[in-house]
């Protein structure tokens, strides 16, 4: 058995080396053998050292006794991952970035990360690592050396905000907007709002210096007025254009979009080929961050094209399914009501030239005693525009249809996976351009990863 000190000195001294899952390993990283719902990690430290790791952390004692000396046993492995991450947090001494807010939270992030690293050494939470596991693993994936590091915080909880922003500390954070999700445990936005307070509340983070905030409904302006009470250095608002960052106007020219925002009391002019406006809302964020961090924002005027939408939030994939042309919008990680709407209101907004539009939408998880009523409302709010067809799926969006007396748009009901993946192969029959929008771990969702994987080589932005 290896010591606790060498692994210790080893993570702190390094970045990018913390994995769970044994096929990420490359060579000289750690893996962590966690308890899973159906296996243990354990299962898969062999596989992980053939890899190429070189150490392995897990609380229970392997079977093999192969790699031995390169294991650490610990009693357990929360404790001992935020015992590290505590005193690796303490010895950066760049700036700390934390995300939080209803939506958005990693497009964002990694909107920010891709014009921060195009200048600076930037270190950034992967994937939606945002919960207390994903926030010590990322604390502990960090590079001492880098300039920034930004982090993603995440709750569908109380209480959990505070628990990671004692963690990561950061002095300037984002909250995205204030929306419908988790009210199955929050119950009202009310309460949302105020536990995602908490990530610049001074009792959790002293740090928190700098608050970048989404403030257009009534429940983003709960949270000004708390920010406002914790008296931070600045509050800086976004949305209408009563704040200080909007989006002041859209033009059509050709084939692009002239776009003017408002900064700051100066104009920003950018041109782009789209207009999706939650897009250019984490434009104005970003743009926003550079002025106030005092950074040239022509990194962002210069690169701004090249910025790819990230998996299941945008991602444009062009499919042949036989002989069709399919252009698929790929919206699966995530859906609420509002983000719902904002897409269905976008799509219906794209110049396709007469080619069919078909919306594919599966169910909005975490909607409380209220779920009926909501996925109601975005099918009432699907007939203000006209579809080729709209697909649903979902127990909930069953039973909301019919409630819709006299549809002007074609709705169809698919089962499952499986019956879209057949309805899709064999019934559409015209080139068509497809939106797909729903809950992660919902059954569009497994959809949408099957027809992407069958078709994978031809994605695009």
């Amino acid at each position: 058995m290896m010591s606790e000190k060498e692994i210790i000195s080893y993570i702190i001294n390094n970045s990018q080396k913390i994995k769970i899952n044994s096929n990420e390993i490359k060579k000289n990283d750690v893996f962590l053998a966690l308890k899973g719902t159906k296996f243990h990690g354990n299962k898969f430290i062999d596989s992980s050292f053939k890899n190429g790791a070189k150490y392995c952390i897990t609380e229970k004692i392997p079977k093999s006794k192969k790699n031995i000396n390169k294991i650490l046993i610990v009693n357990n492995i929360d404790n001992f991952l935020k015992k590290i991450s505590i005193t690796k947090r303490k010895l950066f001494k760049g700036k700390v970035i934390g995300i939080t807010g209803s939506a958005g939270k990693t497009t964002l992030k990694e909107t920010l990360y891709f014009f921060l690293k195009k200048k600076f050494k930037t270190s950034v939470s992967i994937k939606s690592y945002n919960n207390i596991l994903g926030v010590m693993i990322s604390i502990l994936n960090m590079d001492l050396r880098s300039k920034f590091a930004i982090f993603e915080l995440g709750t569908n909880n109380f209480g959990e905000i505070r628990n990671l922003v004692k963690l990561v500390k950061p002095s300037q954070v984002f909250i995205t907007n204030i929306q419908s999700t988790h009210l199955e445990n929050f119950k009202t936005k009310e309460k949302i709002s105020k536990e995602k307070s908490d990530i610049f509340k001074f009792k959790y983070n002293p740090n928190a210096e700098i608050l970048f905030l989404f403030n257009t409904n009534i429940y983003e302006k709960i949270i000004f007025k708390i920010a406002k009470i914790q008296r931070l250095k600045k509050i800086i608002s976004f949305g209408s254009s009563s704040s200080q960052n909007f989006v002041k106007k859209i033009i059509k020219k050709n084939n692009f979009y002239k776009i003017e925002l408002f900064i700051n009391e100066k104009i920003v002019k950018i041109n782009t080929k789209e207009n999706a406006i939650h897009r250019l809302h984490n434009l104005l964020f970003v743009l926003a961050f550079f002025k106030e961090n005092k950074i040239n924002i022509n990194i962002i005027k210069n690169n701004y094209q090249k910025l790819k939408p990230v998996v299941g939030r945008g991602k444009i994939h062009n499919l042949k399914i036989k002989k069709v042309t399919l252009k698929l919008i790929d919206e699966s990680y995530n859906a609420n009501p509002e983000t719902m709407k904002q897409s269905i209101e976008y799509f219906s907004s794209l110049e396709t030239n007469n080619i069919n539009k078909i919306i594919i939408i599966g169910n909005m998880n975490e909607l409380g005693v209220n779920s009926l009523k909501y996925h109601y409302e975005v099918l009432k709010f699907i007939e203000k525009f006209t579809f080729y067809k709209v697909i649903l799926c979902g127990e909930i969006f069953k039973s909301a249809i019919k409630k819709i007396a006299n549809p002007k748009n074609k709705f169809i009901y698919k089962q499952n996976s499986k019956k879209l993946l057949y309805y899709v192969n064999n019934q559409i029959h015209n080139n068509a351009i497809i939106m797909i929008k729903c809950s992660n771990a919902t059954e569009v969702n497994m959809f949408a990863k099957k027809l992407i994987n069958k078709n994978s080589g031809r994605s695009k932005i």
